[in-house]
């Protein structure tokens, strides 16, 4: 008998423990409507009526804002077992846009089926309420990175919250995670220019506490990489308490 496991049933258990009927719901709601798309292409877009739940199944999804000039600030890095907003078919229209990163796989969930899930499975309820409360606590942290910490605290930061949320989720082997990330990009959710990115990537390797070799980011000094970015994954709320399935 399948054991109904998928990478949205993996993130909603860190917060409370599913039963089979739990996850034989999930596993249907991100069977129905599966989708893949090209890197660099746009989920949804600013503007655009939302009108399903999307989750990432394979590959790396970006939310972002764009400026009229071209501009653009990326919000936020999704990574397997994410929800693209949930709840997000209460809004007449997006105020954000959704891309994929990388080619992509990735579900929608029809809103009458969201709603029939939360419904069916209070545990599946509050598992959803405890993953948008971490998506809010990750927004805060990303604000301040970009408001107080320098370049090389910034970038220092971000690398460490990759690291620790692809550990969370068993992606992570030893002291390296995956990071199909360009420079622009690293530079748009730090609020950084490429030039001054690839300044920092340069100190980084020179003090020997990172590596970056084709799409995978190496840790090579943990401890004293998270020192220098301050960083404290509390924010990440990995030490929760789960709620028993009863």
């Amino acid at each position: 008998m399948s054991d109904f496991r998928s990478p949205l049933t993996d993130h909603l258990s860190a917060f409370v423990d599913l039963t089979p009927a739990d996850r034989e719901l999930l596993h249907a709601a991100v069977s129905r409507n599966v989708h893949t798309l090209a890197a660099r292409q746009d989920i949804i877009s600013d503007g655009d009526r939302p009108r399903a739940v999307n989750v990432v199944l394979e590959g790396w999804a970006m939310r972002y804002k764009q400026l009229s000039d071209g501009r653009r600030q990326i919000l936020a890095f999704l990574i397997p077992g994410d929800l693209c907003d949930a709840n997000v078919f209460i809004l007449k229209r997006m105020d954000h846009s959704l891309a994929a990163l990388t080619a992509l796989r990735y579900a929608e969930i029809a809103q009458a089926d969201f709603e029939d899930m939360m419904a069916a499975s209070p545990r599946i309820a509050k598992a959803l309420w405890w993953s948008e409360l971490v998506t809010v606590s990750i927004q805060r942290e990303w604000t301040t990175n970009i408001g107080q910490r320098s370049a090389y605290e910034r970038i220092a930061h971000l690398f460490c919250e990759i690291f620790a949320r692809q550990q969370a989720m068993g992606f992570a082997p030893a002291d390296s995670c995956e990071l199909p990330l360009t420079q622009l990009e690293l530079g748009d959710a730090t609020g950084l220019t490429s030039v001054h990115v690839n300044r920092t990537l340069q100190q980084l390797r020179k003090e020997r506490m990172i590596e970056l070799r084709g799409r995978r980011l190496q840790l090579l000094d943990p401890e004293r990489l998270r020192e220098v970015a301050m960083f404290s994954s509390s924010y990440l709320h990995l030490d929760r308490v789960r709620t028993p399935a009863r």
